[in-house]
């Protein structure tokens, strides 16, 4: 019997080889690679993907968040609020500005950052806020921009998890003033290597955020401001522009394979809803992308070694909340800050998710997690 990937890279490969090959082709025919037509093309295609007017192609999802940040005027000395749930890569892109981290717990059912408990951090020092799209599902933008809005702060979209998915009819990325996002090759858009872009209905920042990953030049040989060397190359742009025309059918293929996980874990030998809980998109307005599809259950490392046993691959989606890593520690933060952020750390886990998938295999995931519960 065949283990099951986390993630099977290769089988979306296939069915797009010819067009990519293709791609690749042409532009080493052109010698085309760095700020290239295709990258153009790709910041005109993606931000309208996004329903946004502007976007820039920076190197990584990273850089996209400190690019970001750096555009809004964010320094030292500043504050910026955001989760303490999510990959480290957030609080880094702000610590590199100078900036301090300021963590707001998250909601216990979506996992996202709790506007209820926002307005209690902002003070004079606070700039941003960055909501994140925590695996594909979207936070409670409405609330999250009426605060800033009411209190004179930018909002930067960490969206690395969440390209395509809706929030009240409209696809995230257009809600604050700017908008990142990740292409590594792992997530539901994914390049073949690093990538990000940055995306917005604001030209003044936009055109910063432009200059920035430039070194700082609009017009050749002149620079403005300092800048950093972050840019999108042209291949990983022609791959992404061939990507994105799927984008919409992988994502509906993810949405019904996370159907099928709830069917199968509700069906037959049900499990103890007390023991695992699934998913659970936030009302019938809040898409959900399942770019992860994580469980929370007890003894989570336990059911690691048993789903390993059984040949079933999976990922911890993230097992040291940021406040309580080392490198944090200046910041004072201790264990029971908290507490829906640890909960979620100490007991999540990620089952494989990709849109080929087969029922199969989503049965013998599930099954492993039944017999695990069970025993």
């Amino acid at each position: 019997m065949n283990n099951v990937p986390f993630v099977d890279l290769g089988a979306q490969y296939k069915q797009i080889r010819e067009e990519v090959i293709k791609k690749i082709d042409d532009i080493n025919s052109r010698g085309d690679f760095i700020l290239g037509e295709d990258l153009k093309m790709f910041e005109q295609e993606f931000s309208a993907f996004c329903g946004v007017q502007y976007g820039v192609g920076v190197a990584s999802g990273t850089d996209a968040l400190y690019l970001a940040l750096m555009a809004c005027g964010v320094k030292a000395g500043d504050e910026v609020i955001t989760a303490p749930n999510s990959f480290i890569a957030t609080a880094v892109a702000i610590s590199l500005t100078g900036a301090k981290p300021v963590f707001v717990d998250v909601d216990p059912v979506t996992y996202n950052i709790n506007p209820k408990l926002i307005k209690a951090k902002i003070t004079s020092k606070t700039k941003a806020i960055i909501p994140i799209h925590l695996y594909g599902q979207p936070a409670e933008m409405n609330g999250i921009m009426s605060i800033a809005r009411a209190h004179k702060l930018f909002v930067i979209e960490d969206a690395a998890q969440a390209h395509g998915v809706m929030y009240k009819g409209q696809r995230v990325g257009g809600f604050g003033d700017l908008a990142c996002f990740s292409f590594y090759p792992a997530k539901n858009l994914g390049a073949y290597g690093d990538g990000g872009m940055v995306v917005s209905n604001n030209q003044a920042l936009s055109d910063k955020v432009r200059m920035l990953r430039n070194y700082g030049q609009k017009v050749k040989n002149q620079h403005s401001t300092f800048g950093v060397n972050s840019r999108l190359d042209n291949l990983q742009a022609a791959i992404l522009r061939v990507k994105l025309k799927y984008i919409d059918r992988w994502n509906d293929n993810r949405r019904k394979n996370a159907k099928l996980f709830q069917k199968c874990f509700l069906s037959g030998s049900a499990i103890d809803r007390n023991k695992v809980v699934l998913p659970n998109p936030a009302g019938e307005q809040q898409d959900h992308i399942y770019h992860i599809y994580a469980i929370l259950i007890e003894n989570r490392d336990k059911l690691g070694e048993y789903l390993k046993s059984k040949g079933i691959s999976f990922g911890m989606h993230y097992p040291i909340p940021i406040h309580l890593q080392e490198c944090y520690g200046y910041l004072g933060y201790k264990k029971g800050d908290f507490p829906a952020a640890e909960n979620m750390a100490a007991k999540t886990i990620s089952l494989p998710m990709y849109p080929e998938m087969e029922l199969e295999q989503i049965e013998r995931v599930v099954a492993a997690v039944k017999d695990f519960s069970r025993a």
